[in-house]
């Protein structure tokens, strides 16, 4: 068979290297058209042009804290994005499997791409309203920039973003969009920005008091709650992802959930549910189910790698600008 007309696979680059930053660089293991060439986390960053080994990125970060330290691909440094930008390596597109913590984290490490010079295209998996906001006044800079940016690509937003967006078509008005999700995680300390970030989210606490709590003081505050995180009316990006593709207006729009951070079994199955009337005059509910068995890992990181792709399509036909889950198609990574 001729290998004339096959694509080369799409170089990506992974920024952060905690669960989620894992989980993406396994996903990308199983893919022939993406191959993970960068990795970057707080103390350093590898990249190697033929592709890295995902055991080797991980077992090294592992024991020794940083992929920086992988031999002979890794360079340690404190500026490690910056670093890794700046050595004009060539990538295609970057996952920010970051922290959204602080809230202006993930659009200073946009604005560093663009003071770059750097041309290609970005994805995230952000979670807060007023964090894509930041991202959303910047569209004419990364539309300048040549950078083609997907926010809000993850499970929720994300995932559950688009099948709103898509069920919404079955109804003239739109009176409600309902996302509630179930996240089951054996240990914590695994995905410690995430759980943070989740706490801030709780009554009480603000994303600046989760970030500096230590360790300990998450630690006692799951053993009061026997490890569970109960969430209503969080600050989610869906409300305005929703309200930017003219689908309902984002105080129609709910996110809440369960996390239980001793069980890697679902406390509840995520769904969403949106409400509306028909052209009939008729109301209903569609509701759209993930199955239990796909972790928080599967439904971020494989959607975060479709918009990557649908972005790259885009890129290619020079458009860019910022573009969130609920206007584009995610395209299946083979």
């Amino acid at each position: 068979m001729s290998t004339a007309n096959i694509a080369p696979a799409i170089r990506i680059g992974v920024l952060g290297f905690g669960g989620l930053g894992q989980a993406a660089a396994k996903v990308l293991a199983g893919k022939r058209e993406m191959k993970l060439v960068a990795v970057a986390d707080q103390k350093g960053y590898a990249y190697a042009a033929a592709g890295l080994n995902f055991k080797d990125c991980i077992a090294t970060y592992q024991s020794q804290g940083s992929v920086g330290y992988l031999e002979p691909v890794g360079s340690l440094g404190n500026n490690s994005i910056q670093d890794l930008i700046d050595s004009s390596q060539p990538v295609d597109g970057y996952f920010l499997a970051l922290p959204n913590l602080p809230n202006d984290f993930i659009p200073s490490v946009a604005r560093q791409f663009i003071q770059s010079g750097w041309r290609g295209v970005l994805v995230d998996a952000i979670k807060r309203t007023s964090a894509v906001e930041q991202l959303i006044a910047m569209k004419d800079e990364l539309q300048a920039a040549g950078i083609t940016y997907m926010t809000g690509c993850g499970a929720t937003p994300g995932l559950l973003t688009a099948a709103a967006a898509l069920a919404a078509q079955s109804y003239a008005e739109i009176h409600q969009v309902e996302i509630t999700f179930g996240v089951g995680i054996a240990n914590w300390e695994a995905y410690r920005a995430t759980v943070r970030e989740d706490i801030g989210h709780m009554p009480g606490y603000t994303v600046e008091a989760a970030r500096a709590m230590t360790d300990a003081e998450v630690e006692a505050l799951l053993d009061k709650t026997n490890g569970v995180l109960t969430l209503q009316n969080m600050e989610h990006a869906d409300d305005v992802m929703l309200e930017l593709a003219g689908i309902v207006e984002r105080d129609r729009v709910t996110v809440g959930g369960v996390v239980d951070t001793r069980n890697p079994k679902k406390p509840l199955s995520t769904n969403v549910k949106v409400t509306g009337r028909t052209f009939e005059g008729k109301i209903s509910t569609h509701t759209f189910t993930l199955g239990d068995e796909t972790s928080m890992a599967a439904n971020v990181c494989g959607p975060a790698f479709g918009y990557l792709k649908a972005g790259m399509q885009l890129h290619q036909r020079g458009i860019h600008g910022i573009f969130t889950a609920a206007e584009i198609m995610p395209q299946f990574v083979k």
